[in-house]
């Protein structure tokens, strides 16, 4: 493992960090607007004064936190595999590359330290699951991994509802953030409430410290919606993912590679304004984290 010099010093430090995963890097985006916003994300978490971790395996190696060398592999090379927890010993002892899911970027950054995570939306239920059984490693790693992750929900492409049945099971935190509602990813609102309701950072970080003062040792989702005046029109949004799903159907798209099916046809579909509001969920998430973060450290230093 390597761990870059900025992450390694804000660590000892106990300054914010804040980890990224690299899957919306090289699976999430298209290219070249992947590259773009993994560094506007990174100086998004910069500018609220916290150290951005992006984490990825390059060639066997698991870096967290990357230059701007490695950033461009990520996003650039085709040999760059979806790593979940499940394959990180096989990559790294195959030597190979591999961009970290949700699930992967928790536990790795939980190995080093770091508390805060920033997303665009989680993983989950999958809409035929009674059948399937496919659901998100992510919501069983945040079932025993104690990390705060920011989001604005999971990904609307996912039954939402069964999703947070699991996550309660699990005994996975939910919190919204300024809202009663839990976020639908590309629109303001699911269609589900939220329990708890916070503010500001530093209510997080209070949450943050009383888990840990009781060993509570599984995920804080925080649930940050984008505001109604920049989310995906609803309308449009339903008739694509009714598209994309019969689609993904007829050409027997099946368990992890259904997600990047699914955005890279919200891409096409809505002519690049998918990728605005992800653009928009991402940067806002990292906001937020780096904030949360931030006050984290800051409680701890008290």
């Amino acid at each position: 493992m390597n761990i870059a010099p900025e992450v390694a010093q804000a660590l000892a430090d106990n300054r914010g960090v804040v980890a990224l995963e690299s899957t919306i890097i090289s699976h999430g985006l298209p290219r070249p607007e992947n590259l773009r916003v993994a560094i506007e994300v990174e100086a998004q978490v910069r500018a609220n004064a916290a150290v951005p971790a992006t984490i990825a395996i390059l060639d066997g190696t698991v870096h967290v936190g990357l230059n701007d060398v490695l950033l461009d592999q990520v996003a650039n090379r085709d040999d760059i595999v979806k790593v979940s927890v499940r394959d990180i010993a096989t990559v790294i002892a195959n030597r190979g590359s591999g961009a970290t899911t949700v699930a992967a970027t928790s536990h790795i950054a939980r190995l080093v330290g770091i508390d805060v995570f920033a997303t665009g939306g989680l993983g989950g239920v999958h809409r035929d699951a009674r059948h399937t059984w496919d659901e998100s490693a992510d919501l069983t790693t945040l079932g025993d991994t104690p990390i705060t992750v920011v989001c604005a929900g999971v990904k609307s492409i996912l039954d939402v509802g069964a999703t947070l049945e699991r996550l309660e099971t699990l005994n996975v935190g939910v919190l919204g953030y300024n809202t009663t509602s839990f976020p639908g990813f590309y629109l303001r609102e699911s269609g589900f409430p939220v329990t708890w309701s916070v503010s500001n950072p530093g209510q997080v970080a209070a949450i943050m410290g009383a888990r840990r003062s009781m060993q509570i040792a599984t995920g804080l989702i925080v649930a940050y919606p984008i505001p109604e005046t920049e989310q995906l029109d609803p309308d449009l949004h339903d008739r694509v993912l009714q598209d994309g799903l019969s689609l993904a159907t007829q050409r027997g798209v099946k368990g992890k590679d259904v997600t990047p099916f699914l955005l890279d046809h919200f891409h096409r579909s809505t002519h690049g304004a998918s990728l605005v509001v992800n653009t928009q969920i991402i940067l806002r998430n990292a906001d937020l984290a780096a904030q949360i973060a931030v006050a984290f450290a800051a409680a701890a230093d008290r």
